[in-house]
């Protein structure tokens, strides 16, 4: 991943006294430890995060910070080094937006929520930065202690994934063999293009006309250069189609039904 020279830490204002004056996170884990809680923390709503070789993303990262002494400020970032001081890991934020809101019953407690722009063809050039990101959130009350976690959640980046699929021949006798291929492949964040994905299991599906559900037919295994190919027998007019669910390192792709004539 390219990393430009900006700050690793997140700085959130809350509605304190705007006298704070915030740290990076290095120098937050030499400062005081504190004892600020965090809770909620959800990354992109939840859902992994996944990206092709162009692929524009907004992430959104919301957390509740809570102190007894009073949250001053909080601040959140991805990280997938080694440590959270190999900024080789740290996900650029040129400039995030965001808030941190005190909340009007409760002074001790804080809402967060921070926002950055993720360009795939821009910040990723290494397929190793698939899999699992770590999630760092630190704190100052108001007594100015500070509270670091390298850990609070985690999140999944995965390589985005396509599929193809055609049936033949068409169109086709009843009782007869059809022959379904296709391809499976993923983006290639360090070539900028889609390569093969072999060894995976993918499922072949059928969607008989007039139906809205697919059934699974059998479970096959992509072949060299993430090539599929694959028989069944002619029944009824209906729809053929390619269903890989993922990995840990790679989204889910399905492929659109080819429609199969038959007579």
């Amino acid at each position: 991943m390219r990393i430009r020279p900006a700050a690793a830490a997140v700085f959130l204002a809350t509605a304190l006294p705007a006298t704070v004056t915030p740290v990076s996170a290095q120098a937050a884990d030499r400062a005081a430890p504190g004892d600020t809680t965090f809770s909620k923390v959800v990354v992109n709503g939840g859902e992994d995060i996944v990206l092709g070789l162009t692929t524009r993303k907004t992430i959104t990262i919301t957390w509740t910070a809570k102190d007894t002494d009073g949250v001053a400020a909080s601040w959140a970032y991805l990280w997938h080094g080694p440590n959270t001081d190999d900024a080789d890991g740290i996900l650029p934020t040129y400039p995030p937006a965001g808030t941190c809101k005190v909340s009007p019953t409760e002074r001790t407690t804080s809402t967060c929520k921070v926002s950055f722009a993720v360009d795939a063809a821009r910040d990723v050039d290494d397929n190793d930065l698939a899999g699992t990101w770590k999630v760092l959130a630190e704190a100052q009350d108001a007594d100015d202690d500070w509270t670091a976690v390298d850990v609070v959640t985690t999140a999944k980046f995965k390589r985005y994934a396509k599929m193809t699929v055609n049936a033949s021949p068409e169109p086709v006798k009843k009782g007869k063999s059809i022959t379904v291929t296709g391809k499976l492949s993923r983006a290639n964040w360090e070539s900028g293009t889609y390569t093969g994905y072999e060894g995976r299991s993918v499922q072949l599906q059928f969607r008989k006309k007039g139906s809205t559900t697919y059934t699974t037919l059998k479970t096959i295994t992509s072949g060299r250069s993430g090539a599929l190919k694959t028989t069944t027998k002619a029944g009824t007019d209906g729809y053929f189609r390619f269903r890989f669910t993922g990995t840990t390192t790679t989204g889910p792709a399905t492929a659109a039904g080819d429609f199969v004539d038959v007579r």
